[in-house]
């Protein structure tokens, strides 16, 4: 089984996690370690029972035909960074763990992966197949500057939680974690999606998964306003637009790190940058650099970090 972050707020938690048949070896190393083409052909276990363990609490949960285990619990957790056990019937448990979001937060941060916290070039179908099956965490750059400011944005804001939004498939999510936790990224819940087709298209909708997840995130958390943290290579200005006419009151900034040229055409373009409404002083603020480091620059003129050169 793997494990994905989870979060939840005050009287439940959104449990999140994958079941998985694999070979029993006994010099094998966890499923943590499974990189490139290998994550993709994992057989899932379709509607297997997972227990659920949370302290003296323990929730019998059924996963879906890809293995997938997405469901809200009512249990009263501290808020905080948590740790939880999952178990398959036949399996050994694993732990997970589930950041609990205190009832007084008021900020969070959402955050795009590809070409936001590392270079990827996804979009572009080679690209993206090499990317995904065949290079490891290893091949894959950090963007400059963006670990630093997502942890100054934490480390101002305590208690805020982080949601790392892509629309990468949840087979690579061992993949990411592995990376961002070498380049000290903060901690935060992955929200990814599934790999391959649906009933009425050949690849998934990323821009509905992104738009889904957004959505869900303002019902779930109504007091809490979201720094949104993109690029402009492929529909994040969009998606987040729309996002803050639909919830202005839960957009505190919206920031878009621009791609460079090389990047914007391994990316397959950039927007056109009239999606968002650079001129309009009745939203939330935008804010757009090539790197975390003119991000949190323009961040802190917001007070939404502290500034490091107040003069």
């Amino acid at each position: 089984m793997i494990p994905y972050s989870g979060y939840g707020g005050d009287g439940w938690i959104r449990v999140l996690c994958r079941v998985l048949l694999a070979r029993p070896s006994k010099t094998a190393k966890t499923r943590t370690t499974i990189r490139g083409w290998r994550s993709f052909v994992s057989i899932p276990v379709a509607d297997s029972t997972v227990t659920v363990r949370i302290g003296d609490q323990q929730f019998e949960v059924t996963a879906d035909r890809g293995g997938v285990v997405d469901v809200d619990l009512a249990v009263d957790l501290e808020p905080g960074l948590r740790t939880i056990t999952l178990q398959a019937p036949g399996s050994d448990p694993v732990e997970a763990r589930i950041y609990v979001v205190r009832p007084e937060a008021r900020l969070g941060v959402v955050c795009d992966i590809d070409d936001t916290v590392m270079v990827t070039a996804l979009p572009r179908p080679f690209l993206a197949a090499w990317n995904t099956f065949v290079l490891d965490e290893h091949a894959r750059r950090p963007v400059p500057g963006m670990a630093v400011m997502l942890e100054r944005l934490v480390r101002e804001n305590p208690g805020s939680p982080v949601i790392y939004l892509s629309t990468g498939a949840w087979n690579v999510a061992p993949t990411l974690d592995r990376f961002m936790s070498r380049h000290l990224y903060p901690a935060g819940t992955m929200l990814l999606t599934d790999w391959g087709p649906t009933h009425d298209r050949l690849f998934r909708s990323g821009r509905d998964h992104k738009r889904s997840s957004l959505e869900r995130l303002a019902r779930e958390f109504p007091d809490v306003r979201w720094v949104l943290i993109g690029d402009d290579g492929q529909h994040d200005e969009e998606l987040y637009r729309d996002f803050s006419e639909a919830f202005p009151q839960n957009v505190a900034a919206i920031a878009i790190r621009q791609l460079s040229t090389p990047e914007a055409v391994l990316a397959g373009g950039r927007s056109r940058g009239d999606d968002a409404p650079r001129d309009r002083g009745d939203g939330p603020p935008w804010v757009w650099a090539p790197d975390g480091a003119g991000l949190a620059e323009q961040l802190a003129t917001l007070g939404l970090i502290a500034d490091d050169d107040p003069s």
